[in-house]
């Protein structure tokens, strides 16, 4: 009798589908990574160089210190050995349950199973011993320059989060336990979600964060009202709808990063800084870039300045027939900003009233988490590769972030999605997090090389539309907003920044939180509190041990010092007007266009 004839007649029906649904599904991945195009390989680890380096480092420490380097291998042997004959002394007893210390807390291993089931204790602990044993090993190497040492830890921690047992599924309760229960549909709906994945990216494995079925643009995300009054080839600007009878004088520009898509600023009603800055009386006006294909291979910094930056700001002025402007800078964008303040003080130019800045990197003296990537290897292969295709892609740079946080933004979606069958939630700002945009090649080498490798723009030899750029031109009233877990422009970086500008009027605010939570971080939630600290001449640790800590959000802080520089209230202005008319209602069209089209 066959294993099927043994089965009830709905279940043997239930598996025989299923087993159909894997072999198809088996096919359409198969087809789905031919078709991925392989890209340098430089880009997915470091030249051996990095290894071969800290192996003859850890030698030169051995024939040293012997000592030192038995002792730490005794040290591991000895404690993998005890847990070993724990685990042989409990089942000899025929006592099934692991020892009463159950191992430091992870919250990777967050089921019971952990710490009760002495199988995956066993396993849990012993990840544990041998992490630990990698760390150390990381940590002996003497010989080794810091920025070296520094790459090692980091690629070292990549390889133990890749290795964690929740990464595999027969080492994982939790996926273990849903195929189970579902009798094994988790694991064909965790396929399904596999090959989708690979499908919709043409063979790269880039894990889906966000149910991106559970969003429309313009619809439930990103729904402030306003329209397009200008489009050319490299933004669209969008004039936001007056929601008060008067407004300031003076109008806001605000330029978001264009490697992700503005409407961070604008998920929903509740956490919109767009609709907030709005209502409390402000004619703002956004950027919204272009997302580019291959065409803008040659579309450098320059082009960003001139037909982004001089032309929102002119067209700003002209609508609201005003002679100044506040203008805000995010991220790369507030990056931008700062050089086109130096390029305009060249000029004398004063039609920037006042800058703000949000997480922006001016200072790159210190490349912080970045350091493996801003080596001569990793942007060597960058290079090549915009050579070759006349484009950072968006998957690209969207894993070289992920990879900073693996746990968070990898494996623990990829095992909800791939083992357990789960659908991504419809959560906007992953969702966000997902919706990329691509960098066009020649501005992204030189912001690689010109600025986050060689700092040149602090050091005040940035060359760059026919002008000398240099930090210390930055000299208007300015305000800079960090956030204090960023783990991408790190606040101790923006405030070197900060401090070598020339405007003799700064504001610098240390948020709670991080890159985005820090930002986005509305009144009426009453989550993150802010530090303040007139003294920008202390070092940053002291600045933060002397402020004065405020609960709640930033942003009334910002709007009390904006409105101080944004003249009296005139009446509302509607979008556009006679020479610049409506071309289409907010959020635009640039702002839909996929990184993968």
């Amino acid at each position: 009798m066959t294993t099927n004839e043994t089965l009830p007649e709905t279940d043997r029906h239930k598996l025989e589908a299923n087993l159909a649904r894997v072999e198809e599904l088996t096919q359409r991945l198969v087809d789905a990574i031919a078709r991925r195009k392989p890209i340098n390989p430089a880009l997915h680890g470091p030249e051996p160089t990095l290894y071969a380096k800290a192996m003859q480092a850890y030698w030169q420490e051995w024939a040293q210190n012997p000592a030192k380097v038995f002792e730490n291998q005794v040290g591991y042997w000895g404690k993998s050995l005890g847990h070993f004959m724990e685990a042989q002394q409990a089942l000899a007893a025929g006592k099934l349950a692991p020892p009463e210390d159950t191992g430091p807390k992870d919250r990777r291993f967050k089921n019971p199973l952990w710490d009760s089931h002495p199988y995956f204790n066993f396993i849990k602990q012993q990840y544990q011993i041998s992490s630990d044993a990698i760390r150390d090993a990381v940590e002996d190497i003497e010989d080794l320059e810091p920025t070296e040492k520094r790459r090692l830890r980091y690629f070292a921690q990549q390889i133990t989060d890749m290795m964690a047992p929740t990464n595999f599924f027969a080492t994982n309760p939790d996926a273990l336990q849903k195929a189970v229960e579902t009798e094994g549909a988790s694991l064909v709906k965790g396929m399904e979600n596999l090959v989708a994945d690979l499908e919709a990216n043409n063979g790269e494995l880039i894990v889906r964060l966000a149910d991106d079925k559970a969003f429309t643009i313009g619809e439930n995300i990103a729904t402030a009202e306003g329209a397009v009054v200008w489009r050319n080839r490299m933004m669209e600007l969008i004039q936001y709808s007056p929601t008060t009878e008067k407004v300031h004088e003076t109008p806001i520009v605000l330029f978001p990063p264009w490697i992700n898509k503005f409407y961070i600023l604008d998920l929903k009603p509740e956490n919109s800084l767009i609709r907030w800055i709005v209502d409390q009386g402000y004619t703002l006006f956004v950027v919204s870039w272009i997302n580019p294909d291959e065409s803008y291979r040659d579309i450098g910094l320059e082009d960003y300045i001139e037909d982004g930056y001089l032309t929102a700001l002119r067209l700003a002025r002209e609508i609201c027939g005003t002679e100044k402007i506040n203008a805000v800078g995010y991220c790369i964008a507030g990056t931008t900003l700062a050089l086109t303040l130096s390029l305009l003080k060249k000029r004398g130019d004063k039609q920037v009233n006042s800058a703000t800045f949000f997480t922006a990197l001016t200072d790159f003296s210190d490349q912080g988490e970045f350091t493996p990537f801003l080596q001569n290897d990793f942007i060597d292969g960058i290079e090549a590769e915009v050579n070759a295709t006349g484009l950072l892609k968006s998957f690209i740079m969207a894993r070289t972030f992920s990879y900073l946080r693996s746990t968070d933004l990898i494996y623990t979606p990829a095992i909800k999605s791939y083992m357990m069958g789960e659908t991504p939630p419809a959560f906007d700002l992953l969702y966000w997090n997902g919706d990329g945009a691509n960098l066009p090649g020649r501005m992204a080498v030189q912001y690689l090389r010109g600025l986050c490798q060689d700092n040149k723009f602090s050091d005040g030899t940035f060359e760059l539309m026919g002008e000398t750029l240099n930090l210390r031109d930055v000299d208007i009233p300015l305000i800079s907003i960090t956030a204090e877990t960023d783990h991408i422009a790190a606040w101790k970086d923006c405030f070197r920044g900060v401090q070598k500008m020339g405007a003799r009027s700064k504001t610098f605010v240390l948020s709670e939180s991080g890159h985005i939570a820090g930002i986005v971080n509305p009144p009426n939630k009453k989550k993150y509190g802010h530090y303040l600290n007139p003294d920008l001449t202390l070092p940053a640790d002291e600045w933060q041990k002397t402020a004065d800590y405020h609960e709640g959000s930033w942003w009334p802080v910002w709007e009390a010092w904006l409105r101080k520089r944004s003249g009296k209230k005139v009446a509302a202005r509607q979008p556009g007007d006679s020479s610049h008319p409506v071309l289409a209602p907010a959020p635009g069209t640039y702002v839909r266009v996929k990184a993968n089209q």
